[in-house]
């Protein structure tokens, strides 16, 4: 998982295993945030993170969820329509997976051990950077 800026610069990334589902990896993530004194105030993210309890948390930490509902959500929306739009930039955190994707060796992951990988990956956030300054 990344964590991008609202520019597609890498400011936090953390590597799991396949099995867990995407809401419990968030706050860990934004927790291995490298900017430690500047919480994000929004977080974008996919129906994935669709989950009361998860908001909830991110609301006692002053986050704002912005994702968009679930079509097999049975409890009432939470959020209406208004703070969507802001879903349309999704495509920033694309773009910067796009760009780790360069790099052969993040694309598929030919380690055996997670630290390599995740070491790989975080030299490839740091060209990435060279790259964009």
């Amino acid at each position: 998982m990344i964590f991008v800026d609202r520019h597609g610069t890498p400011v936090a990334i953390d590597t799991e295993s396949a099995s867990r589902s995407e809401v419990k990896l968030i706050e860990p993530l934004l927790a291995k945030n490298t900017l430690q004194n500047r919480q994000p105030e929004r977080l974008v993210y996919d129906k994935a993170a669709d989950s009361d309890p998860l908001r909830k948390r991110l609301m006692e930490n002053k986050i704002d969820l912005i994702c968009p509902h679930r079509k097999s959500r049975v409890k009432p929306p939470t959020q209406d329509g208004r703070k969507l739009p802001r879903f349309k930039r999704r495509w920033i955190v694309e773009r910067s997976i796009a760009w780790l994707h360069n790099y052969r060796r993040i694309v598929t992951r030919w380690e055996y051990h997670d630290y390599l990988y995740e070491s790989f990956v975080i030299l490839g956030c740091l060209f990435t950077l060279l790259k964009r300054f």
